[in-house]
This record gives structure tokens, sequence and C-alpha cells, in this order.
């Protein structure tokens, strides 16, 4: 082999190596949590819940009074 074909079969090897290393964290920031596991049977919450509150002069409308 001449010494343009070693360079090149390298130079493969390499573009090879960081395409593959590339998938491999493509593939671990797809698949892992980015966020701590909790140790309650329910998981770890992501996004916390909470239901607006109503003003007062909406409350009898809200729970279906008449105004």
């Amino acid at each position: 082999m001449t010494d343009a074909s070693v360079g090149g079969v390298r130079e493969i090897l390499v573009v090879l190596a960081l395409a593959v290393v590339g998938l491999i964290l493509a593939v671990a920031a797809a698949f892992t949590p980015w966020y701590a596991a909790l140790d309650e049977p329910g998981g770890a919450a992501v996004v916390e819940m909470h239901a607006p509150s109503i003003p007062e002069s909406d409350a009898g409308a809200a729970a279906g009074g008449a105004r």
C-alpha cells in the first residue's frame, strides 16, 4: 500500500469512529431521563400541575349558579 492509501484508510476510520460516538451520544440523550428519578411508586414528576384559583366574583358561576 502506498502512503496515500494508508492515510485515506486512516481518515475513513476516524470519520466512522466519530460517527459511532455521535450516534451513541444521540441515543443516550434521547433515551435517558433528564430529571432525577424518585423512589416513589408513581415515579418522578416532570411537571407539577396547579389548578388556577377562581376569583370570588366568579365562584358561583363556576359552581353552576346563576348570576
